[in-house]
């Protein structure tokens, strides 16, 4: 009896520890940009959007509506850069390695395109 409940206790302190490594694995949350403002990632209608909660640009939209086209990519075609014209929409590329997201801009195909890295707020 005691054995199982130490099994028991055993495979709870893994599942747990395993759902607390894919929840520091999410996407979703506050990202440092290297300007030192922050982008605040979340889902919106099934899909990926983030828009700045610091610095001074706080409110802007980044971009909308990228979809998931890998475990751990996003795509779409509604990306902005706070230092562009605001009429002036990118292909948006969204990758998530760890505790960092690079985000890439592209216009004209991918001939003129921008690139950060953006880190983990904890």
């Amino acid at each position: 009896m005691q054995r199982l409940k130490l099994a028991a206790l055993g495979l709870l302190l893994a599942s747990c520890s395993m759902a607390g490594a894919k929840a520091a694995d999410s996407v979703y949350g506050k990202w440092k940009r290297p300007d030192g403002s922050v982008a605040m990632v979340s889902a919106c209608g099934g899909k990926l959007c983030g828009h700045l909660v610091s610095g001074p640009q706080t409110g802007y939209e980044m971009f909308h509506g990228m979809g998931k086209t890998g475990p751990d990519k996003w795509q779409g075609n509604k990306m902005k850069n706070p230092s562009a014209p605001g009429f002036m929409t990118f292909n948006g590329t969204a990758v998530l390695k760890g505790n960092t997201l690079s985000v890439q801009g592209c216009a004209i195909g991918q001939s003129m395109c921008g690139h950060e890295n953006w880190t983990r707020v904890k």
